[in-house]
């Protein structure tokens, strides 16, 4: 019985760890292929240039093919040191990603005041060399979003010089678009990106669900499996 309990948490876990290894290869091979496509694709940051959309991939799908490497290999040859240490490193992601969430929660009005100001901060680096990153990112927002600015499109005067907004503030693209306001996106940036995630709210709630119990699965599937090796092992002795 123990032996065949054993046999099935074992196979559990491999398939767990197997699709959790094949998502991070997923997530590693969109990051670099942004990164030769795209370049520094999206940013908006200015104090934080290196946190593209192909970074985040790239870092996210390393981490997790290397967690479930650990599970994966750990399960086939029934080692408990890779079992506690797949264990233990899950664990730790699974608190850091708790105390975010909590710390989240509990600073939103702070972290909208850092996030507008931060933001704005990064216009002035529109445009200019070695920010592609940043510039593209604003176009694809302003153009997606159909907005303009951060918090109103009088955010781009001082860095355009004057009554001027980037191009893809203009929702009717005629000569001198940009410095005709009728044609103008006049929604706010930030406000819009915000709407979207509370329309949204549903699909972002079951994604941001599906992470920590899947998380859970394999703490738990690991733990069993660690605590029937260690039990064999003391009958077999």
């Amino acid at each position: 019985m123990g032996q065949s309990c054993l046999q099935c948490t074992k196979y559990l876990l491999f398939i767990f760890n197997l699709i959790f290894w094949l998502g991070g290869c997923g997530l590693l091979g969109v990051g670099v292929w942004l990164v030769i496509t795209q370049g520094n694709f999206v940013t908006l940051s200015s104090s934080f240039p290196s946190l593209t959309a192909a970074n985040f991939f790239i870092a996210a799908g390393s981490v997790i093919m290397v967690v479930g490497f650990l599970g994966c290999l750990g399960a086939v040859i029934e080692n408990r040191c890779l079992l506690l240490s797949f264990f233990v490193v899950l664990l730790v992601i699974f608190l850091l990603e708790m105390i975010i969430g909590i710390l989240f929660l509990c600073n939103q009005e702070t972290i909208n005041s850092y996030a507008k100001e931060e933001l704005k901060n990064g216009l002035q680096f529109y445009n200019t060399s070695g920010n592609i990153g940043l510039t593209n990112g604003w176009d694809i927002v302003q153009t997606d979003f159909r907005c303009c600015g951060v918090v109103h499109y009088e955010d781009w005067f001082d860095v355009l010089n004057g009554t001027k907004v980037p191009t893809s503030c203009c929702f009717k693209l005629v000569d001198d678009c940009s410095t005709n306001s009728n044609t103008w996106w006049k929604d706010a940036c930030y406000e819009k990106v915000i709407e979207w995630l509370k329309e949204n709210v549903v699909a972002v709630c079951i994604f941001g669900l599906c992470i920590p119990v899947l998380q859970i699965l394999g703490l738990v599937s690991s733990l069993v499996m660690y605590c029937q090796l260690v039990k064999m092992e003391k009958q077999y002795s």
